[in-house]
């Protein structure tokens, strides 16, 4: 890498040469860039170099800085990668453009009740447990066909599906998995997106068909978290 180029360039680098060997386009990639836990002064330099999307964990951290952030940047695109609260659809409906977490009849009925509230809808991503890990969300994979049908009833826009597979385990099969389950269940057109692939694994992601790709510490530097 350049050493004059910053994190962002960097990246922007890398996903333009996995897609050169996936015989991919970059334009095919969505960088989600992972701005939980950084206050605004920590995401305004992406901003200024030209990322667009970013995404939170948490309803009430996003609220407390992205309206002003919005308001400087108003093309700024806001997406919701971690777990939500039934409680909290109606803020999440009003403050983010897509979700990546929907993954049970409860949250989808209570995120429909809020689109319909709000007159607007946000296109979801359903996210399938993978790796049939207790201690995660997602949708259980045998469950998957009956929830899209669900979710379709309710006239909730489904962007495709997410996953977070098994740490400390090679990702690729788990990547292609939900390729695989995507097609299996006729998911295509603008249904077609798969939301994988983290700092350590977006490579791997883009060669399995990502179409966003959640990056944090590879733009903002290494934390304990592990979920980006």
């Amino acid at each position: 890498m350049d050493s004059a180029a910053t994190p962002l360039d960097n990246v922007n680098q890398t996903i333009a040469k996995a897609c050169r060997i996936a015989r991919r386009e970059a334009d095919e990639i969505t960088l989600v860039a992972v701005s939980k836990t950084h206050p605004a002064e920590r995401i305004e330099p992406l901003l200024e170099q030209g990322q667009r999307v970013f995404g939170e964990n948490r309803v009430q951290e996003a609220q407390g800085k992205w309206p002003a952030l919005r308001d400087a940047y108003p093309d700024a695109e806001l997406h919701l990668i971690g777990q939500l609260q039934s409680n909290k659809a109606d803020d999440a409906v009003a403050l983010f453009d897509v979700i990546h977490s929907l993954d049970r009849p409860s949250l989808l009925k209570s995120l429909a009740k809020a689109m319909d509230k709000a007159g607007k809808r946000v296109p979801c991503f359903v996210q399938v447990n993978i790796g049939d890990e207790d201690q995660k969300g997602g949708c259980p994979i045998g469950e998957l066909p009956v929830f899209l049908e669900a979710v379709r009833a309710k006239d909730v826009p489904i962007a495709g599906l997410m996953c977070i597979p098994p740490a400390d385990i090679e990702a690729a099969p788990f990547f292609a998995f939900l390729d695989k389950l995507a097609r299996d269940n006729g998911l295509d057109g603008p249904e077609a997106g798969l939301s994988m692939g983290m700092s350590s694994d977006y490579e791997t992601a883009i060669m399995q068909g990502a179409t966003h790709i959640r990056v944090g510490t590879a733009l903002f530097g290494a934390r304990e978290s592990v979920d980006e």
